[in-house]
């Protein structure tokens, strides 16, 4: 049984549309959801939770529509959209106390843990903390009650390197350790070649992949050209864009027989295909 199915999704603004997205997440994975500004991630995620009214589609977690165990399904999952913003002269430990209220899960020993490693201080007010740190409290929250699923947009922005690095590998952990699920959108798309095991791409409001990181990455080569390709081998491009010496293509790694080419990043493969979108 699939912990999360997406079918039909949509949902239309003035000048964008979500186009019936539909997926799954498997239990005990880590997804990571990418896409360019605008392209419908938060979008997508807010519909899954009913925060924003989807004009059609479905959402089922733990095989349980949502829409009629909505409050059973939100004890049991957790979702962060970059820090925290509520009561900004709150003293941390007062909002933490209120929060724990509603989870029947909580555990005080993970919350002591968790803000030790986070190095945060239960005295100081959300409005004291830097960006970073409001989303290290925000996900020592979503942590503290052993939620089995864990929605997250955006969950490293303001982070620095050390301390994404330092989220990954809790994220690793969750997974190994208790089975935990993980969706999470994210620019920084390093972090999801370390980490994840599949990837949602949304383009325009459409999910144009849906599929294991390493199956994708492998899919895919640059070449480097000295000059611009002739018209036989441009039909064989994916992308194409000009670099220091010359020019970078992207290309299915079938395809590069005879050419000088390497494998291509996450990043790389995104990066052309948004520009070949924009053509």
């Amino acid at each position: 049984m699939a912990i999360l199915t997406v079918d039909n999704l949509s949902k239309s603004y003035p000048g964008f549309t979500l186009n019936h997205v539909s997926f799954s997440l498997e239990e005990g994975k880590i997804t990571g959801f990418i896409g360019r500004n605008g392209a419908g991630k938060t979008t997508t995620l807010k519909s899954m939770l009913n925060f924003v009214h989807p004009d059609t589609g479905t959402v089922r977690y733990f095989g349980k529509e949502f829409a009629e165990n909505e409050r059973e399904i939100k004890e049991r999952l957790a979702f962060v959209s970059g820090g925290f913003r509520e009561y900004p002269a709150k003293r941390l430990h007062t909002i933490s106390s209120v929060t724990k209220r509603f989870y029947p899960n909580w555990d005080d020993e993970a919350y002591r843990k968790y803000m030790k490693m986070f190095a945060l201080d239960e005295k100081k007010t959300p409005a004291s903390l830097s960006e970073g740190m409001k989303v290290k409290y925000a996900l020592t929250l979503a942590l503290s009650h052993h939620a089995s699923l864990l929605l997250l947009d955006e969950p490293t922005s303001g982070l620095d390197p050390v301390s994404r690095d330092e989220l990954m590998d809790i994220f690793l952990d969750l997974v190994a350790r208790e089975g935990v699920t993980i969706l999470f959108s994210t620019h920084i798309i390093t972090d999801l070649e370390r980490s994840a095991d599949r990837i949602l791409y949304l383009c325009q409001g459409r999910l144009i992949a849906d599929r294991p990181v390493d199956e994708w990455m492998r899919e895919y080569a640059l070449v480097h050209l000295d000059s611009e390709p002739g018209e036989a081998l441009r039909g064989h491009l994916i992308g194409l864009k000009k670099d220091r010496t010359g020019y970078e293509a992207l290309i299915k790694a079938e395809d590069k027989v005879g050419l000088s080419g390497a494998p291509a990043s996450l990043e790389e493969i995104m990066i052309h295909l948004e520009r070949e979108a924009e053509v």
